[in-house]
Parts: C-alpha cells; sequence; structure tokens
C-alpha cells in the first residue's frame, strides 16, 4: 500500500517542483519555451494514453471473453464527453486567453488560471489511480512497475505545467510564494482523483477496461482541446511539432523497457 500511495503521490510531485521554478527564475518563461514544454507534455500524455492504458483495456477485455474493442470504446468516449462536460461546467482561464470558459463566474482571473490547469489534472490523476488500482487487483496485465511508470511520465509531463501556471500568475503581479503555492494546489487533484478512482475500481472490478479507456480518452481531450492548441499559436510551432514526437517516443520508450 505505501508503494501505491507514493505512486499516487509522484505526479503531484511533478507539478510541484514545476511550480518551484517561479522561485528560481527571474524573468517569465519565453514563448519558444512554453511551446517546447506544452508540446512535450502532448506527446507524454498521448503515448500514455495508448501503452498505459488502451492496449492493456483491449488486452483485458480479450481475456474476459468479450469483444475487446467494445470496452475500449465505450470507456474512451466517455471520457471525452466526461473532460468535455466538465470543461462547459467549471469556469476557467487558459494562461493564453482573456476569454473566461465555463458557466459565468465572477472569480479572479489568478482563481480561474488555476481552475484550468486543475481541470487538466483530474483525468491524469484518474490515469494513475486506475493502473494502481490494477496492481491491487492483481491484474496479470498491470505490473507494479508498469504503473510506476506511467506516475513518472505524468510527472514529468506535469513538471512545465507546473511552472506554466506559475510564472504567467507572478507575471500578473501575485508574489512568488503565492504564485507557487497556487501552483503547487493545482496539482493536489491528481492524489485525490487517484484514491477515488482506485475506490471505485475496487468496487466495480469487472469495468476496469472501461475505465482505462475511460481516463484515455479524458487525456486526450486535454491534449487535443487545450495543449496542441496552444503549443501552435503563433509563431515557433514547429518547436511544438518536435517536442510532441520527443514527448511522444520517451513515453513509449519507458512503457515499453520498463513497464
Amino acid at each position: 500500500m505505501n508503494k501505491v500511495i507514493l505512486g499516487l503521490m509522484i505526479p503531484f510531485i511533478g507539478t510541484t517542483l514545476g511550480s518551484a521554478m517561479v522561485l528560481l527564475m527571474k524573468k517569465d518563461l519565453s514563448n519558444h519555451i512554453q511551446k517546447i514544454l506544452l508540446g512535450f507534455a502532448s506527446g507524454v500524455m498521448i503515448a500514455a494514453s495508448v501503452w498505459s492504458l488502451l492496449l492493456p483495456a483491449l488486452d483485458m477485455a480479450a481475456a474476459q471473453g468479450v469483444v475487446e474493442w467494445v470496452p475500449a470504446a465505450v470507456g474512451f468516449l466517455f471520457g471525452i464527453f466526461f473532460l468535455l462536460a466538465l470543461d462547459k461546467i467549471i469556469p476557467h482561464l487558459h494562461a493564453y486567453s482573456d476569454h473566461p470558459e465555463g458557466m459565468h463566474s465572477h472569480l479572479k482571473k489568478r482563481t480561474m488560471l488555476v481552475l484550468a490547469v486543475t481541470l487538466h489534472n483530474i483525468p491524469e490523476g484518474m490515469a494513475v489511480g486506475v493502473v494502481f488500482a490494477g496492481v491491487l487487483s492483481n491484474n496479470p496485465l498491470i505490473t507494479l512497475s508498469s504503473a510506476f511508470v506511467l506516475a513518472i511520465g505524468i510527472a514529468i509531463q506535469n513538471f512545465p505545467e507546473g511552472a506554466i501556471i506559475s510564472m504567467p500568475l507572478h507575471a500578473e503581479g501575485v508574489s512568488k510564494k503565492k504564485s507557487f503555492l497556487y501552483g503547487t494546489l493545482s496539482g493536489i487533484v491528481e492524489p485525490i482523483a487517484g484514491i477515488l478512482t482506485i475506490f471505485l475500481t475496487q468496487i466495480i472490478s469487472g469495468l476496469l477496461p472501461y475505465f482505462l479507456s475511460f481516463a484515455a480518452g479524458a487525456m486526450i481531450y486535454v491534449v487535443v482541446e487545450e495543449l496542441v492548441p496552444e503549443s501552435q499559436v503563433g509563431d515557433h510551432s514547429d518547436v511544438a511539432t518536435i517536442s510532441v514526437a520527443i514527448g511522444f517516443v520517451i513515453m513509449m520508450v519507458l512503457d515499453v523497457a520498463l513497464g
């Protein structure tokens, strides 16, 4: 159980370390660097969705004797529409936009900036939670090492996300310490979402392939809806595209070699 708790905390640690960059850097992140980080995070999430979530879901469905693509397809689409619903309900503001999304509110800009990243972190916490749920249920298709690979991969891409939220907050006039705090708090939803997913999956253990696919769909929604479009705005879009490829390959290699 201690290893599971550690695994759930690893992505949150990545967000915290990334948020700490605001304490170390004197200037805001350049647009060029932000695009690289956004692209890299996108590549990692895409690869994690395929190798750590969708492929195990297909294998589990086959082992259960059901049509293997059904849980993957159904879970994936539910994950997409779940994040779409949250996107429409939760008021939030992205760092590169002046137009809030979600339901109308009178929240401060800094609060909505934090909510935007918090919204992104929910599916990542769910993804880590569902693979560790597979470990706890002794599912032969999910190993402890593969669960940790996913947690570490998400932590790697959370590092730039933490910096991308804390540094713009400081640029808006928030103190460095408060910017670090807000960035860190945006990641606390990950272990919470992970724990809730573990409990839910343990109750309905036969639906593990659906939960894996659900997490994959939610993560892909974040990539397609937010990360990739933000990385392609303005100049230097080529470096973002290259960064997607690098992030994808690194996560794929980690999962195949170590998982």
